[in-house]
């Protein structure tokens, strides 16, 4: 038998959520190896998140099987008020099973999503979001401008080139330095970026006043809640590698995929160490030394690399 009444029938409200909820996908299995600075790398994107975003919005982190420590540092930060809801998964679901969890979860009709190794700048939330709410039926906004495959964007284009208030310009508008500061942080060699960056062009739109350069990607994007939810549920058999199906599925549903004109947010990849200060210069590229240059030969490499896979799906995986 019940005993008295639930103090709550006698609450008069509750709390709202922020129209905006930023979501960050965590995976740390372990502080070692590949992962060693992974907790340094986590409390980095999620205080340039805080600190630089200018709008309100609540902070969601959803963390896919991540060790001890790293969980146990997200469940510190929540007691301290500075993440608003904390999701923990026993084990790894991918990427796909981590959207389809945060895009049902959010209880904002805005939707930041980022991957856990994301810097952010000075006005990345606003510059996305006016991106999103001036344009017409966007699928994604990602807050920096970098050259994405066109086969992603071929619907953007369709339609950037039916409407008579669209201007399009094609052309290299994308700095050498900024682009080279982000391919860099990928792993990819000086002179491999240099190619792609001579061999390839941006597109810019401008729409009622607003620029905006043309493609998105999955590691970080601002869209509306509701419209990402149609893309659920994801079904990936892998933790990573098939993460374009978002990318693919925006596309072929006509919507738009944009990124904002000014570079609002930094790929800092596994280590802090890629991430250069504010008003340096960016990252340097350096000789390989002799050592390095056996462990880039094609054949060792995919040797060495396929060894560390199969360390680490012995540890890490069922």
């Amino acid at each position: 038998m019940r005993k008295g009444q639930n103090p709550a029938k006698f609450v008069g409200q509750v709390a709202r959520p922020e129209r905006i909820t930023a979501a960050v996908l965590s995976c740390a299995p372990s502080l070692h190896g590949y992962h060693a600075e992974s907790l340094d790398v986590l409390k980095a994107c999620l205080n340039s998140l805080r600190t630089t975003a200018d709008l309100p919005f609540d902070l969601m982190v959803f963390d896919n099987g991540s060790c001890e420590e790293v969980q146990q540092y997200l469940l510190d930060s929540h007691r301290r008020g500075e993440i608003q809801f904390v999701i923990l998964s026993e084990r790894n679901l991918g990427k796909g099973g981590a959207w389809n969890a945060i895009f049902q979860a959010a209880p904002g009709g805005v939707l930041a999503y980022t991957d856990s190794d994301a810097l952010f700048y000075p006005g990345w939330l606003s510059d996305s979001l006016r991106l999103l709410e001036t344009y017409p039926s966007v699928g994604m906004v990602t807050s920096r401008p970098f050259r994405t495959p066109p086969e992603f964007y071929s619907r953007t284009l369709d339609w950037a080139g039916s409407d008579r208030e669209v201007t399009v310009e094609r052309g290299s508008f994308i700095p050498w330095e900024t682009f080279r500061e982000f391919d860099l942080s990928l792993g990819q060699e000086e002179a491999q970026v240099r190619r792609r960056f001579d061999s390839t062009d941006d597109v810019r739109l401008t729409f009622r006043g607003v620029p905006a350069m043309v493609g998105a990607s999955h590691w970080q994007f601002v869209g509306w809640t509701s419209v990402l939810r149609q893309f659920v549920p994801f079904q990936m058999d892998r933790p990573m590698g098939q993460v374009r199906q978002l990318d693919q599925r925006v596309n072929a549903a006509g919507l738009l995929r944009l990124m904002t004109a000014e570079p609002r947010v930094m790929n800092m990849s596994n280590s802090l160490a890629a991430v250069p200060a504010p008003g340096s210069r960016p990252i340097a590229s350096r000789s390989a030394s002799p050592a390095r240059r056996l462990l880039n030969l094609p054949l060792v490499k995919r040797l060495l690399l396929g060894l560390y896979d199969r360390v680490f799906r012995w540890y890490y995986t069922d």
